[in-house]
């Protein structure tokens, strides 16, 4: 008898935790590297690999295959549940940076 009544308290216990309470403060979360519009600013053609590496971080993916591409993702999810995700991708050429892709672009003028 006890093993049953117990099994229901489970259950009916995990099924409260889809429930949201109100006036409950939930974190936002933040996943990935971290772009502002000043690292990217900084960002010029020919710069070296270390060099871009001091301005912007390791980056998130970086492809085994083709080693001349990095990939800055940063993902915010809100208390609302919304996400904002931003991306920039960074192409080598010969050890230099050649191109800039992604939701930012040096000069101040997102390239969305």
């Amino acid at each position: 008898m006890r093993i049953p009544a117990v099994l229901i308290a489970l259950t009916l216990l995990s099924a409260c935790s889809s429930l949201e309470f109100p006036g409950v403060y939930r974190l936002p979360i933040d996943q990935g590297n971290v772009i502002t519009q000043e690292m990217v600013d900084q960002l010029k053609p020919g710069m070296s690999r270390s060099q871009v590496q001091f301005i912007m971080g390791t980056p998130l993916l970086v492809d085994t295959f083709r080693d001349d591409r990095w990939d800055y993702l940063y993902t915010l999810r809100d208390r609302d549940g919304h996400y904002t995700r931003q991306r920039l991708s960074l192409f080598f050429e010969g050890g230099r940076l050649e191109r800039i892709i992604g939701d930012w672009a040096p000069g101040g003028n997102d390239a969305a």
